[in-house]
């Protein structure tokens, strides 16, 4: 493989041959790149040889190679960078430095908590490799791509590897396989590069027992490692949620919902985020989820408002909420409860039964659908709970519960979970009536 220049001299080849993926892996010159998805793709062997190759082909350019915890990164690159090109590199141990002779150089780091990636902050890098992107959270790779900056002559890249789970699944899989993009985000500074282990012929010639290995994986862990599926991993909170039984297209509501629904709002309510959703009960006890407001650093007086806005024409009989909302505020007196209750056109406020565990248990029976009349439907438009219902990762340390983090998750799930508890009561059924018809008796004067 042709690296390029080696400063002024003439040029260094690398050995290899990179497969089909690594080298579009290679060819992209976006902002960002992400390559990956399933186990055994070679994305680090295809990790380091590009930050060599652009070491060697730009002279005193600065790269920064970050992993969750330096022990991983010590022993899955530091030690194959210094075997593949010890020859080329100097290493020192104190300053986590691979340095070549051009002047161009590879800082060593890590970010295992949010005060890891703060290290980050004032340093300027032209390329930035994130291994295993989905084990840090959004915040931390936010702080650390801040980083991605400077004024010489370099490209300024950030180039990560991924597979499915971990902390930071949604965030990746929003930006780079949903390609869901928020104000500020440029679609074309994203490419996604899919691997599978079947695109690595280096690894299949040489241990052909892995892919067997992989396709032994119980059901979840096989699509996530061999198929590098990203609706489904381990760790995954709601393992039973399927697109294909849980969501509906809206656009053919007229066929699909009920025409009889009694409907009600719940909603979960922070600074950081509303998230309201729009449902309703049939006669058979199935819920129904037509829309939602997730929305950012509203005021509860704001959120009423779009909570308003939500149910308008629908005829809404209450809105189920998080008991905390009728905690007085210090600064007022006055309950959030209370604050929203004021706006014109809220609808009555009832407060949830908040209990965790048997909200979520109770949510997992609207999920299996047994034939004993609870169902979940969500329309396709709900677009932040779909995908929240998806990413929602387990408490690792109380698996019956979902995880807190990442945050920005736990929002529509919790307002599904108060509008299950709310135990909403499906309306009645039209009355039926058989035919009939009058008919004339014969009496006494009939002669």
């Amino acid at each position: 493989m042709r690296a390029g220049k080696a400063g002024r001299g003439g040029t260094s080849r690398i050995p290899g041959v990179p497969n089909k993926k690594q080298q579009l892996f290679f060819d992209s010159r976006v902002r960002f790149t992400a390559y990956g998805g399933a186990r055994g793709g070679g994305k680090s062997w295809a990790l380091r040889r590009k930050l060599i190759a652009l070491c060697l082909r730009y002279p005193g350019i600065r790269c920064l190679l970050v992993r969750r915890t330096y022990p991983e990164l010590k022993s899955n690159h530091l030690g194959p960078l210094l075997r593949e090109y010890g020859a080329l590199l100097t290493y020192s141990e104190g300053e986590k430095q691979l340095s070549l002779a051009n002047g161009s150089s590879i800082d060593l780091g890590y970010c295992a908590c949010d005060r890891d990636a703060l290290r980050y902050q004032g340093q300027e890098y032209d390329i930035i490799a994130v291994d295993e992107a989905t084990q840090l959270s959004e915040y931390q790779f936010s702080v650390i791509s801040a980083s991605l900056r400077g004024t010489g002559d370099y490209p300024r890249r950030i180039y990560l590897t991924c597979n499915p789970g971990g902390i930071g699944h949604a965030w990746v899989k929003r930006l780079f396989i949903d390609r869901s993009f928020r104000p500020g985000e440029n679609p074309e500074d994203y490419n996604f590069i899919p691997a599978l282990v079947y695109d690595n012929d280096v690894l299949l010639s040489a241990d052909p027992g892995y892919v067997r290995q992989l396709e032994r994986l119980p059901a979840r862990l096989r699509d996530a490692w061999l198929h590098g599926r990203w609706d489904v991993f381990e760790g995954q909170f709601f393992a039973e949620f399927d697109e294909s039984v849980h969501v509906f297209d809206a656009a053919g509501g007229a066929a699909v919902i009920p025409n009889n629904t009694r409907r009600f709002v719940a909603l979960d309510y922070g600074f950081d985020m509303l998230a309201a959703l729009l449902l309703g009960v049939d006669t058979s006890s199935g819920l129904w989820v037509f829309e939602e407001c997730c929305e950012p650093g509203l005021t509860l007086s704001e959120a009423a408002g779009r909570v308003v806005e939500l149910c308008r024409g629908q005829e809404a009989e209450y809105a189920v909420a998080s008991p905390d909302l009728w905690n007085r505020r210090q600064d007022s007196g006055r309950s959030g409860a209370e604050i929203m209750q004021a706006v014109p056109g809220m609808l009555p406020l009832r407060p949830a039964d908040s209990r965790r565990i048997p909200g979520w248990r109770m949510l997992r029976e609207y999920l299996a659908g047994r034939g004993d009349g609870l169902s979940l439907h969500i329309s396709r438009r709900c677009s932040t709970l779909i995908n929240s219902m998806q990413s929602l990762l387990c408490d690792p340390g109380r698996p019956e519960d979902a995880a807190g983090e990442p945050h920005a998750l736990t929002h529509a799930p919790e307002a599904l979970r108060y509008a299950v508890m709310s135990r909403p009561r499906p309306p009645e059924s039209e009355a039926t009536f058989l035919p009939f018809s009058f008919r004339r008796s014969r009496s006494l004067y009939d002669i």
